[in-house]
């Protein structure tokens, strides 16, 4: 970032504004209220439909004009807005992307409680997921190991950011669950079994949802009528086949899935995306809070004969007040404490990319044993040296020792890489460290 980027974000919004220092000529402001009286009196002004026209306008100016209002709260702190990329997306003009405070490997509805043969091909979670483990991990720097971390140039002004929190209690249950099922065509009454709500057949037999009593009231659709994965009886393995439906049908699937559940699509983005060979077509809906797309996508999958599957959150997101929130600098100090186990959400660019100068070489099979080490020989000890380049204050959902889930502040620091690292950011006096 530069040093005009640095300046106070109120500074910088004065000088972007194309009227700055623009002074109306004499008798203007009588003649446009002359124009305006004359209109009225002839009865020819149009009469707007507040209510639409807000809900038009508001998936498009809504979140950037929330962005610039929590900087001039926030003060100092860094950010950036993020364009949506692949897919059709809601017209929101590109939120800012997710941020997740979760590790890798537990990440995701199965840890809220969802049975992982309930879930579709959850592309939300799946993009923050990596493997880890095994010595190779441990100086990879995009597992779990010992990293040195730098920075240069970070912002030392602390404020506050508004957070939210998931209300799971304020739904009611199960008529919720019962109107849900009727908006998804599934036969059965409501039944509470196991800590979930549950209708149709859980069988396999039959289309059917599940509701999870966790913070999200996070639930699950599947329709086995029609997936293309489902065998004949008395058949192991069948070649699923059916066309791949397009971007639009997918979009348009979640849009109709979020609706089922009483929420409103222009809170969400959507993304879109398949592969090669497949027969179905997967689409995320992610929540918008603040210009910020949360970590929680929910998920459709779709098939040439409709919904397959479904994953999504019933209960409302609700705010929670603003909370002190540290500066760039003080969140990446927090890099290098173990209290805070820095996340990387998002692996190197030139990983992604398939780099083979960063890929790991070819595994070739030993021939014999290594040889032991030389008397005096050091230790080794690989430590990955991670530069800093850019921080971006934004939200990421934390579950809590309650099963309750909070939509709280966090840092996003970009390393020179391309990796990101995540890390909470707010102040410690708010911060519960018991372990209890």
């Amino acid at each position: 970032m530069t040093d005009d980027d640095r300046r106070d974000p109120l500074e910088r919004l004065r000088a972007a504004d194309p009227a700055a220092g623009v002074e109306p000529r004499d008798e203007f402001a009588d003649e446009v209220v002359a124009r305006a009286t004359a209109d009225a009196t002839a009865g020819t002004a149009p009469v707007a439909d507040l209510t639409s026209e807000r809900a038009r306008r508001r998936p498009r100016w809504l979140p950037i004009a929330a962005v610039a209002a929590s900087l001039a709260v926030v003060g100092g702190v860094g950010y950036g807005i993020g364009a949506t990329t692949g897919g059709a997306t809601n017209l929101a003009d590109g939120a800012a992307p997710p941020i997740s405070l979760s590790s890798p490997d537990s990440t995701g509805a199965t840890e809220q409680g969802v049975p992982e043969a309930m879930m579709p091909g959850s592309a939300g979670a799946a993009d923050s997921r990596m493997s880890a483990g095994g010595a190779e991990s441990m100086i990879a720097p995009w597992g779990w190991g010992r990293n040195s971390f730098s920075a240069s140039g970070l912002s030392e002004s602390d404020g506050t950011a508004l957070a939210h929190a998931y209300d799971a209690r304020s739904v009611a249950l199960p008529e919720a669950v019962a109107a849900l099922a009727a908006a998804l065509g599934v036969q059965g009454t409501p039944e509470l079994k196991d800590g979930a709500w549950i209708v149709g057949s859980q069988d396999g037999t039959a289309p059917a949802i599940w509701v999870s009593l966790d913070g999200t009231l996070s639930f699950s659709y599947s329709n086995p009528l029609i997936s293309p994965w489902t065998c004949e009886d008395g058949t192991d393995v069948c070649e699923p086949t059916g066309a791949v439906p397009g971007e639009q049908a997918a979009i348009d699937a979640a849009r109709s899935f979020v609706i089922a559940t009483g929420h409103d699509p222009a809170d969400f983005e959507f993304t879109t995306e398949t592969w090669e060979g497949a027969v179905t077509r997967s689409a995320m809906a992610w929540p918008v809070v603040d210009g910020q797309r949360l970590d929680q996508a929910w998920t459709v999958e779709v098939g040439d004969q409709g919904l397959i599957s479904g994953y999504g959150l019933l209960a409302d997101i609700v705010e929670l007040g603003d909370y002190p929130v540290v500066s760039e600098q003080e969140a990446f100090e927090r890099l290098s404490d173990p209290r805070f186990s820095p996340q990387m959400t998002v692996m190197p660019a030139a990983i992604r990319e398939g780099d083979d100068a960063v890929v790991s070489p070819e595994w070739v099979p030993p021939t014999e044993p290594p040889a032991a080490p030389v008397p005096g020989a050091s230790v080794s000890w690989p430590v990955n040296d991670v530069e800093i380049v850019d921080a971006r204050l934004g939200l990421a959902t934390q579950w809590q020792a309650d099963g309750s889930v909070v939509v709280v502040p966090a840092y996003a620091f970009t390393d020179a890489d391309g990796g990101t690292w995540s890390v909470i950011a707010v102040a410690d006096d708010k911060l519960d460290f018991s372990s209890e």
